[in-house]
Formats: C-alpha cells, structure tokens, sequence
C-alpha cells in the first residue's frame, strides 16, 4: 500500500505586524486642534463620523466620513477639527516593514462596510486587550489588562491584517472573477440598507416608527429585518435609537445648544425621556457625558 508523502507548505504573509504602538477611537469637539509629529513607524486615520482636516507632510486633506488617510514612517502629520462639525475618528499606529505597505503612501482611500467592520473589531478588541484609556489623544503607550479577554492581541492583529489586504485587494486589483448575479445581489442589499439608514439620518429629528421605514423601503416587513439586522447587526429601530443619541453626544461637544434644546431637536418628547435613552445606551447622563469630554479633550 502506497502512502501520501506530505510537505509543508510556510504560509506567506504580504504584512507582518509585530508591534502596535496606539489604537484610538476619538470623540473630538468641533474646534479641537493636535500637536502635530512625525514618528518611524505607520499610522492610519479613519473618520467614522463628520469631517477633520489632516495634514500629511505638504499636504492638507479634508477627510469626510468613511475615509482613511495613511502616514508613513517619519512623515510629519497633524489634525484638526473644521470649527463646525465634532467629528468621530480612528486611529492605528504600528509597525510593519512588509513591502506591500508602500502601497499606501500618500493615499486617502474610502472604506466598504466589511472594511469598517474591521476597524469596529480592532477597537473593540482594543478595549478587551488593554485598559488605556483609547479616548485619549495623548496616550502614547498601551497597558495591558490583568484581565484580558483571551486572544484579545491576537485579534487585533488579524483584524489590522484583513484590514490591510482588503485596502489593497478592493484598489490594487482590477478584474477579479466574481459571480456577477451574487455581485449584483450583494450590491441591491447594500442599496436597500444604505438607502434606509439616510432615510433614518434625514429624520432623525422625527418620532419614525417601523412602518414608516416599510412604507420608504418598499420592502417586506419581515425581509427588512432579516437584510438590515445582516448588514448591521441590530434592527432597524435599533439602530435609528443609536443614530439620535451619536447626533445628541456631537451637539453636546459642539456646545451650542442645552440638552433641553438637544432633546427637541431630535425629536424627544420630553428631557427626561432624552436622558433615560442617553444613560440607557452610553451609562451616562447627558451632564455626565458633557463632563467627560471636557476632561479629556480640553
């Protein structure tokens, strides 16, 4: 009888990433401006929310929501809010001397819902492996947890990994074979949800309710809950209830309006049911939210 004679085959890695300096997740206020620096090692900037000016060496970007700008090893780099809008951005910096990361200077690229599900699980996993603060702008090292969630780090590493051959997957290869019909498919689904989340955007100041969204959509009841709880995670009212309280904790850092003003410009019906919704989904009041961004971002 014959027996298979096996081999090992090495894995090749396009990026190898041993060590992570940063990982920031930033609620700025509008007027919020950094020192700017230059360090030897890579950095990238997501904006999650809103806009924010970055600097990347002579170059000035103004980064709208969904973009990622990356900053190569000793180029000097700063950023600042616009003076109107308090924006919500990422922040990664690692090091990696793989060659494919050349692919990335001087670029801006905009990122597909897979790519920030990435980033989601970069920072949250973040939150599991290290107990700095990653609000903080100024924290320049990360502090290990004594009670880390197993496989914390490890998970950080794949998701900055498939974050970095995703980017260059979806903008250096051109005329990769894909079903057509699953392609278009996947696109007519992305239509529906993204159509549905700027129709929840555009009345964010209304008390909406599921059967207005269905009447908007065109769709099923039961097939939009099924499409929309895929793509994000959560139903639709859900998510709508997360949208009104990111607007109140951006108009509550802009500072330009009381929280009772806040509560009538998303459409609450009272103060005191704005801030049972505000500590119900962020664990702080509304003051208590106001305080806290004062502390770190001043």
């Amino acid at each position: 009888m014959d027996f298979i004679s096996y081999h090992k085959t090495k894995l090749k890695e396009e990026f190898v990433i041993k060590n992570i300096f940063t990982i920031h997740y930033l609620e700025y206020t509008k007027d919020f401006k950094f020192t700017g620096e230059a360090h030897d090692f890579w950095e990238f900037l997501y904006v999650d929310k809103g806009e924010i000016n970055v600097i990347a060496g002579d170059t000035t970007h103004r980064l709208q929501k969904g973009e990622v700008v990356f900053h190569q090893p000793n180029e000097y780099h700063n950023v600042f809010s616009n003076g109107v809008i308090a924006p919500n951005i990422a922040i990664v910096s690692f090091e990696c001397k793989s060659k494919a990361m050349q692919f990335f200077k001087n670029k801006v690229f905009h990122v597909t819902k897979e790519e920030k599900n990435l980033l989601s699980s970069i920072i949250k996993e973040g939150a599991k492996a290290f107990s700095t603060d990653l609000n903080d702008p100024y924290a320049g090292s990360l502090t290990r947890r004594e009670d880390a969630f197993f496989g914390a780090e490890q998970m950080i590493l794949l998701g900055l990994q498939q974050f970095l051959l995703s980017l260059y997957r979806s903008n250096a290869i051109s005329g990769a074979r894909k079903d057509s019909l699953s392609v278009l498919k996947e696109r007519m689904d992305n239509d529906i949800v993204e159509d549905v989340i700027e129709f929840l955007n555009e009345n964010i100041g209304n008390p909406l309710c599921f059967d207005d969204v269905l009447r908007y959509s065109k769709t099923s009841g039961t097939g939009l809950k099924m499409l929309f709880k895929e793509k994000t995670g959560m139903g639709v009212m859900q998510y709508f209830n997360l949208l009104k309280i990111d607007r109140a904790k951006m108009l509550i850092r802009e500072d330009n309006y009381n929280f009772t003003q806040i509560a009538g410009i998303l459409g609450y019906d009272s103060i005191h049911y704005f801030s049972k919704q505000f500590k119900k989904i962020t664990q702080m009041t509304p003051s208590e939210y106001a305080s806290s961004v004062k502390i770190v971002l001043q």
